[in-house]
Order: C-alpha cells, then sequence, then structure tokens
C-alpha cells in the first residue's frame, strides 16, 4: 500500500502542493524551526506526571533502547499505564491503525486511499470489532476501557499537531482540518482483524490456481502448487491422533479411536474445473495473488534434558512485512504485588493501541506464535441478478448496507455492500473484476457474477480474552486453556515453563466442510460447499513433552493427514526452515547440550535448502565466457548468504532469471512467481524433467528444454550483475542488492524526497533470504530488496530471565529522529540482540530513565 496525499488533487495543483511542502519542509529545517517542531513531540521519559484516571501511584522504567517496564498495584492502572506510554511513542502508527481498520484511511489521505476503504468497509472488519465488544468477559472489558482511559489521558495533555508527532505536522500541509478523535476499546479490537488479514492462510494460493487456470488446463496448475514433501520435511507433530475424547498424543492411527465425523469429502473435480473456466474470463477477479505469501515465522523450544541449565529454551521469531515503525513494541507490564485482581508479571512484544503482551514471557511460562495458516477462508462464485443472488435453485434476496466514506479534500463517497449467505461481495469493490464478469455469462457455460468471501474472522471471536489469559496463566493447562479462547489468526503456539514442561497447541477457528478441499472457488448457488462446524478444540493438533525432547515450528505441516482426520490445509510451507532447525538442533545436540547463545546461532543461520539441488545442474553444464567465470563462484560455495557472499549474490541472481524466464510466459501476471518455498519444490521436480512443458518460452518458436532455460538464466545473471556491480565477480556481495530500506507506513513513500528524508531510514545490507532460517523475504520480478523479514527476535531462558535476548526490528519510539527511534535496526541487521530483562533490581540498574505517573 503506497500512499500519495497528493493523489487527490487536480495535475497543476497537485505540482504546485509539492512544491510548497518542499519548500516548507527546507526552510523549517534550515532556519532551525524544524529542530523545534521534531522535537516538540518528544515525550517526557523521567520526572512526574499527572494522569487522569490513574488511581495509584505508576513507576515506568527505560533503559538506554527506551523500553519500558511499567509498576503498577492493579490491573487496571496497569493497562491504563501502557495505553499512556503506547501514545507517547507512537501514537500517529495507532491513529493510522485505527483508520485502516476502520477503512477510514481517505479522512486522512484524500482520495488515494479510498479502494483500500471500500475493500475494508465492504468486509467490515470494524462492524465485527463493535459486535465483538460484548461478548468478551467484564473482565476483558475492564482492561480495554482503561487502556482507552490512558491514550486519552495523553491526548488531552498533548493539544495541537506538533505536540503530538512530526508526522501530524506534515499531514497538516495537505490536510488542515484533520483532528483525531479520542480512543476507544472497539480502536484495540479492529487491529486484531488487520493481523487476521495478514496471516489469512492460503487465500492467495486459491486465487492462484484460479488465475493461471486463465491459461493452463488444471493438471499444470496443479503442478504448480505440489503437495508437502512429508517423506523429507518432518511435521510439528509427530504423534497421536484424534479419539472419541479429543486429540490424544500417545493414541497412533488405526488404533481403536471411534468414528471421528470429518465431513471432508472429496471435492468435485468437475466443479471445480468449471470454475476455473469461468474465472479464465476474469483473471485478475480476486486481485494479486502475492498477499500474503511468504509470509511465516520460526518459533522452537528445547526441553531442559538438553539444555545446560536444565531448564527449557525457547526461540521466536515472526516474519511480517518490513514497517517503520516496527510493528511490534517492546514493553513489561508489572504488578508490584500479584493476585487474583493483579495476576500480570510479563515482558514481550505489544501492539502499540492493544493492551497486553501478544508474546513473551511471565514469571512462570514463556509462549510464542508462528502462523499455522490453516485454510480459514472461502471464495464463493455466486449468481446475481438484481437484489437477489441465487441458492439451491431458489433466488434470495442480496443482504446490503450504504457506508459513506468521508474524503480529505473531497466530497463523502457512498458505498452499498452487498452479501450472500456466503459474505460480503468483494468484487463489487475491485473495478477490474467488475468490468469482466459480465462476458462470463456468454463465455462459459456456467454464469458467475461475484464473488463473495467467506472467512472466520468476520464472525465475531474472544481473541482479545486470550491475550490477557496468556499473560497471567502460569501453567500448562492454564495455557491452553488460554489457548482455546484464540480464534483468530489461528497460530501455532509453543509452550515452555519454569518446571521445565515444553508443548505445542494448535488453536483456532478451523471449518469443516461439507464438501471441497478449499483450494479454489466453488460455485456458492449449488449448496454443496457450505461450512457446517469448526474443529473442536479438543481435536486439534497438541503435544506436551515429547520424548525427543524439543518442538520446531516455522509455518510447516502441522500434523501429516495420514493419521490425522481433519483438513487443516493443502497449502503450508513446504518445510525447508523447519528442516533446516531440526537438523542444526540434531547436530547441536549430538555434541552436547545447547544454551541460548546456540537458539541465536541458528536464528541467523542463512543456509539455502534448494542450492543443494539447482547448483550440481548449473555445475554439470558447459558454459563459456563471463557466465562461465561467474559461475566458479558456486564450486566451492556452502550454500550459506551471508551480506558479504558473492557466491549467495551470483545464485540468487540466477533464481530470480529462472523463474521469470521460465514461468512468466506460461502464466497471467498476478501469478508471476515471486520465489519462495513452493517454487523451490516446482522447480527441485522439474529439475529431473528436462523436457517439462513449462521449461519451453512459449514466445519463441523453438523449443527449449532444461539446459536452455539454465543456460539463460545463468546469463542473465552475469549480465545483470555486471551492470548493477561491476566486472569483478569477487567483488560482489549479497547485500549490496539485498537491502534493506526502513520506510514510514504514511509519509516514507509520499514520492516527495524532503518528506520520505524525515522518516526513512536505511538501507542496510541483510544476510539470509527467503526461505532460509534467517529469513529475509524479496520479490524476484521486482528486486532484490527485501520486503518482509524476521520482525523480531526473542530467545527465553527459562531458568534465568535475565539471561533472555531480544530485538526488535526498528526501535521503541515512533517519532521520527528521537535517539530510539531506530537505534535497534543496526544491531537486527549485524544479528545481535539486547538483554531482556524481568527482575525488577535488574530493570533498575540498567534503568536510563524513570518516570513517575500519579492520579
Amino acid at each position: 500500500m503506497r500512499f500519495r496525499p497528493y493523489a487527490w488533487m487536480p495535475r497543476p495543483l497537485k505540482w504546485l502542493a509539492r512544491a510548497f511542502t518542499v519548500l516548507v519542509v527546507l526552510g523549517l529545517v534550515l532556519a532551525g524551526v524544524g529542530v523545534w517542531t521534531v522535537r516538540a513531540s518528544f515525550p517526557q521519559l523521567a520526572g512526574e506526571l499527572k494522569v487522569d484516571g490513574l488511581t495509584g501511584k505508576v513507576t515506568v522504567y527505560r533503559d538506554k533502547t527506551g523500553i519500558p517496564h511499567i509498576y503498577a498495584d492493579s490491573s487496571d492502572d496497569l493497562f491504563l499505564a501502557q495505553g499512556y506510554v503506547h501514545a507517547q511513542d507512537r501514537f500517529f502508527e495507532m491513529d493510522f491503525r485505527r483508520h485502516v481498520t476502520a477503512g477510514r484511511l481517505s479522512e486522512m489521505f484524500g482520495a488515494a486511499t479510498l479502494v483500500e476503504d471500500k475493500v475494508i468497509r465492504t468486509m467490515g472488519w470494524r462492524r465485527v470489532a463493535e459486535a465483538e465488544l460484548p461478548m468478551l468477559t467484564e473482565q476483558t472489558r475492564h482492561y480495554l476501557d482503561a487502556y482507552a482511559k490512558g491514550v486519552n489521558s495523553w491526548m488531552d495533555q498533548n493539544q495541537g499537531f506538533t505536540a503530538k508527532s512530526l508526522d501530524y505536522a506534515v499531514l497538516k500541509l495537505t490536510n488542515f482540518g484533520y483532528e483525531p478523535e479520542p480512543w476507544t476499546p472497539v480502536d484495540s479490537l479492529s487491529w486484531l482483524k488487520a493481523m487476521a488479514w495478514d496471516l489469512r492462510s492460503n487465500m492467495s494460493d486459491e486465487i492462484g490456481r484460479a488465475l493461471a487456470a486463465s491459461m493452463l488446463p488444471r493438471e499444470r496448475v496443479e503442478q504448480l502448487w505440489p503437495g508437502y514433501p512429508f517423506d523429507t520435511h518432518q511435521p510439528i507433530v509427530t504423534q497421536g491422533s484424534v479419539t472419541r475424547r479429543g486429540f490424544d498424543q500417545d493414541v497412533e492411527p488405526g488404533a481403536d479411536t471411534g468414528q471421528v465425523d470429518t465431513g471432508t469429502g472429496r471435492p468435485d473435480t468437475g466443479a471445480l474445473t468449471r470454475t476455473a473456466e469461468a474465472l479464465r474470463a476474469v483473471p485478475s477477479l480476486m486481485g494479486d495473488p502475492k498477499g500474503g505469501n511468504g509470509i511465516g515465522s520460526n518459533s522452537w523450544v528445547v526441553g531442559g534434558k538438553h539444555t545446560g541449565s536444565g531448564k527449557p529454551l525457547l526461540a521466536n521469531d515472526p516474519h511480517l512485512s518490513a514497517n517503520m515503525p516496527s510493528v511490534w513494541y517492546q514493553a513489561g507490564l508489572h504488578c508490584r504485588t500479584k493476585s487474583a485482581e493483579c495476576p500480570f508479571d510479563v515482558t514481550g512484544f505489544t501492539f502499540s493501541g492493544v493492551p497486553g503482551v501478544i508474546i513473551g514471557r511471565n514469571d512462570k511460562i514463556a509462549w510464542g506464535f508462528t502462523n499455522l495458516g490453516p485454510d480459514v477462508a472461502d471464495l464463493y462464485l455466486e449468481r446475481v441478478k438484481d437484489d437477489s443472488y441465487l441458492f439451491m435453485g431458489n433466488w434470495k434476496p442480496l443482504t446490503t448496507r450504504t457506508e459513506t466514506i468521508e474524503v480529505a479534500g473531497g466530497d463523502p463517497v457512498r458505498l452499498t455492500v452487498r452479501e450472500t449467505m456466503h459474505g460480503p461481495i468483494l468484487s463489487d469493490v475491485m473495478e477490474n473484476v467488475k468490468d469482466t464478469l459480465p462476458g462470463a455469462a456468454t463465455a462459459f457455460q456456467e454464469k458467475a457474477d461475484a464473488v463473495a468471501l467467506k472467512w472466520t474472522a468476520l464472525d465475531p471471536g474472544r481473541s482479545a480474552d486470550a491475550i490477557f489469559a496468556l499473560d497471567a496463566a502460569q501453567d500448562w493447562q492454564e495455557f491452553r486453556a488460554a489457548a482455546s479462547r484464540f480464534d483468530v489468526p489461528a497460530q501455532n503456539l509453543i509452550y515452555a515453563d519454569t518446571k521445565g514442561n515444553i508443548g505445542y497447541q494448535a488453536p483456532g477457528r478451523i471449518p469443516v466442510r461439507t464438501r471441497g478441499d478449499g483450494t479454489w472457488p466453488v460455485p456458492g448457488w449449488t449448496g454443496e460447499y457450505s461450512w457446517q462446524s469448526n474443529i473442536p478444540f479438543n481435536e486439534l493438533p497438541s503435544v506436551y513433552n515429547p520424548p525427543e525432547g524439543y518442538i520446531v515450528t516455522a509455518n510447516n505441516a502441522a500434523i501429516d493427514p495420514e493419521r490425522y482426520p481433519h483438513m487443516l490445509t493443502k497449502d503450508w510451507a513446504y518445510g525447508y526452515r523447519s528442516q533446516r532447525i531440526l537438523d542444526r538442533l540434531q547436530t547441536e545436540l549430538r555434541k552436547g547440550k545447547v544454551d541460548a547463545e546456540t537458539m541465536g546461532e541458528v536464528q541467523q543461520d542463512t543456509h539455502n535448502g534448494f542450492a543443494q539441488f539447482l547448483v550440481p545442474k548449473l555445475m554439470a553444464l558447459k558454459v563459456a565466457g563471463a557466465s562461465g567465470d561467474a559461475r566458479e563462484l558456486l564450486r566451492t560455495w556452502d550454500y550459506s548468504q551471508g551480506a558479504g557472499s558473492s557466491p549467495a549474490m551470483y545464485f540468487n541472481a540466477v533464481w530470480r532469471h529462472l523463474l521469470v524466464e521460465t514461468f512468466n510466459d506460461d502464466l497471467p501476471e498476478s501469478a508471476w512467481p515471486t520465489g519462495g518455498d513452493r517454487w523451490f519444490e516446482v522447480v527441485r521436480v522439474m529439475l529431473d524433467n528436462p523436457g517439462d512443458p513449462f521449461w519451453d518460452d512459449a514466445r519463441t518458436s523453438g523449443t527449449e528444454t532444461r539446459d536452455d532455460m539454465l543456460r539463460r538464466a545463468m546469463a542473465m545473471a552475469y549480465d545483470e550483475l555486471n551492470a548493477r556491480l561491476g566486472p569483478d565477480v569477487k567483488a560482489w556481495r549479497w547485500g549490496d542488492l539485498h537491502a534493506l530500506t526502513l520506510t514510514n507506513q504514511t509519509f516514507g513513500t509520499s514520492g516527495i524526497g524532503p518528506v520520505e528524508w524525515l522518516f526513512n531510514r536505511g538501507p542496510l545490507p541483510v544476510s539470509g533470504n527467503d526461505d532460509a532460517v534467517n529469513a529475509a523475504g524479496w520479490d524476484v520480478q521486482e528486486d532484490y530488496a527485501v520486503g518482509w523479514l524476521p520482525s523480531m527476535r526473542m530467545v527465553v531462558d527459562l531458568a534465568d530471565p535475565d539471561r533472555s535476548q531480544w530485538i526488535n526490528l526498528t526501535g521503541a519510539s515512533g517519532h521520527a529522529f528521537h535517539d530510539n527511534y531506530w537505534d535497534q535496526a543496526p544491531l537486527w541487521a549485524g544479528g545481535r540482540t539486547t538483554p531482556m530483562l524481568a527482575r525488577e533490581e535488574s530493570i533498575k540498574k540498567a534503568a536510563r530513565n524513570t518516570l513517575v505517573l500519579r492520579p
């Protein structure tokens, strides 16, 4: 999403406004007024402040990185102070996020963001959040209210745009009348919908198959989504099955488990094929299939029998987009005296705008997340006539509502949202889809007029309850009870405690289908592909203290379907990262015990798991000239991808051109390969079939084979790198092009150099690759620049909380030019971490600033 704050203006006025902005920014900087404007919003970090709503004294300790540890005597004061502190550092980010989730970005940025607003209003994220609030426990609602009071107290004390942040000062140049509204509990709940959308499982694969089917027969489409390689890449859970009592890790398939009704019949091949044919008339029907691809995470836990201390170690690094500021905010939330009324002593990663800790540790347990990736969303092709849609031979009335979108600098826009029984019709807000749908009726035998989305996150749930239950959990039973409330997004949860136990739990609301497997869009009018129920929580995969003494999750398959009756998804990550972590752990354990340093070293592993298949094929070819000289870089390469590696630079350039040259001619643009481990698997199989039709370039009159395309990719890689990095192949460095520019989510893409200079930072050379353990992803269609990455890293030592380590992508502050705006970024890029302190005496000793908040 790129924000162009001037896009809504007429062209002459647009350039005049840009010129004016440049002059204003330069004038501010040159006159010194800019320094005052920048620093005016920096928060007070030491001394005393009065905060409305508090009932007692709250103390906030910050170390040199600006990370706050908050101490209070009551839960309400604790979360009120968290809201206040979040607002001190990140209020513009919070305000921006709530406008995203409410479909109200155009109120801030004008018509440039109307498309985003229309899509989000159509799905109704905020409406769902409003419905969730009364479903939550009274305790959770109290915490949300307290948090909102803290944010609003900060807002009351910081009137005017210069007191809030530099971002508002820049926003005022194009939207002078904008004023942020008071914070509400629904603002906090809505952000959970945004996270669910980012981690929405296989929707992009479902779209991708349909788009590919506009140019390829089904069997060739299926070749591009191969099955999970269970024979070489181990799933998370390797024992147990479902019984009448639920999932039992000690029962093997084939035992007397009782009959379990899975409701997952075989897909109707004819219906799926007809759906793919209908989609040929609308190749861009569901937008960009890249959305969500590659987004994953690593987490693993090692039990005490394998550690030097005898207590578990837990590691986690979620892979998300490269935001500035980081999506995460580190904090500690501590009740001075723990009790039933104030049960929190928790440190970890939070979301600005949301109370509580999302990932971290408390005084008894630690936990981490990776995306489970179950199939929780289906696309239904619908037949629509006037104000009705067809279902099982009957025309039913569409549900409609009207949304009014306020637009900065323009007139309000009215949007009519239509819904079928399956969900909102997304094709109404995608112009290219709307323009092509009418042709489907005459082009194919099955008529489809619209596409509706059914997604578990559009049903109200209680995930907010789970946050506070996790933060307060003291053992495995309480942890699982908290996980049972975690509806969306469905995550792999790993667990460790100070008693030495480790575990894994898959939570989430995961549908059971009457028919179909969720891999293709399906006709909604037949009634055959409905959701009949959800998988019961006690039947979801789980394991506690497995005999091997460790658990690894990295978006790999949760469990082999041969031992599990329910269909979770067919579109897992392919296990390259998870298997590398397992291999590294097993190698280290053969040497002896592991420690936190070992866990951190594994997080930094840059091994390319596909190179072992491709490099031998490249080396076997007869190649002369400059590309042959470049190929020599690979002869002794160990497949690592450090930022300073010449072989990694050349190999990844070859990989990029191989994918582009091999597949772009066969697929519509929206289905072109972007890289990642699915394409590892596709090409791995093709390497043993030199005559596979995909090797042939449909744009030429000849018939190309595997070796032709490998030679072409090597030559094109050399030509590109020679032009960009020079002719000395040994001087090429992976980090020269595989670099991270930290780009502000709003003004960082304004197109105005001085404004972008204010908010963006970098570039930083980065090690790793899409599906290395150190997963720094890039898009082969665009460049080598890093687009998604480990958004944070954490290693928790359950033997000694002060030996735990963590790092954030950027810094605690969202204020440009603040010392903590991006101070952690160079450490992150260099693979370093900082102490994740939890003991009060250690926190006080490390404090650079102490702020006392009083009623």
